[in-house]
């Protein structure tokens, strides 16, 4: 097996630069410090999510009676929810209301680390679905361990793009963030829409040949 390919299509469904608007969304008002950990929990995350799903993607699935086209339209309906907050430049998991602000701010962070910034924003059905196809394909343990070991690569690429979100945000503005959190949230709902038809297609084969005519 090309030991490559699995790396380049990874980093082209990932693309941790095409989710930096929603991170700056997500985590505006977030502190430095809650920041800092929410990219930490993000990455981690990133690295967790493709490494199991090399390792034992598709019998997790099925042993929770799951396939992939629902979890597509599962994650579908997360990123539609996720998409309708950020057209009303709603703030996601605001917490403000709580008693210990603070404390709910850095749990709100690490809630939005894992989802929606990282499953499935990051790491949705499709990074799931190539890893469990290349995992098909190894043919000794090292190739399974360096196709496992990718998720760092992309968990590192995960922490330096974020890292860097911050002076995109400075050089934004609030008026700025707030445009392109509109503009994103319009693509996104696109995004949520695709994934949602893609896993009811799968679910419903006949919806398909309705699709056709």
């Amino acid at each position: 097996m090309d030991l490559l390919k699995p790396l380049i299509a990874l980093l082209a469904i990932v693309n941790p630069v095409g989710v930096v608007p929603f991170f700056i969304h997500f985590t505006q008002h977030l502190s430095p410090a809650e920041r800092r950990r929410t990219i930490r929990i993000s990455s981690v995350t990133a690295f967790l999510v493709i490494a199991i799903s090399g390792l034992a993607g598709l019998k997790i699935i099925e042993f929770f009676g799951i396939s992939i086209a629902s979890f597509q339209v599962g994650g579908g309906m997360l990123l539609l929810v996720s998409a309708i907050n950020m057209l009303n430049a709603q703030p996601a998991e605001s917490r403000r209301n709580d008693a210990d602000e603070g404390q709910a701010k850095a749990e709100a962070g690490a809630s939005i680390a894992v989802v929606p910034l990282t499953v499935p924003l990051l790491t949705g059905p499709a990074t799931i679905s190539t890893m469990v196809i290349y995992a098909e394909k190894t043919r000794s343990f090292w190739e399974h361990a360096v196709l496992v070991g990718y998720g760092v690569v992309i968990a590192l690429a995960t922490f330096i793009v974020f890292s860097a979100s911050g002076r995109i945000a400075k050089a934004l503005g609030q008026t700025g963030i707030n445009v392109m959190t509109r503009l994103m949230g319009l693509i996104l709902a696109a995004m949520a829409v695709e994934l949602l038809a893609d896993g009811l297609v799968k679910l419903f084969p006949v919806l398909a040949s309705h699709l056709a005519r």
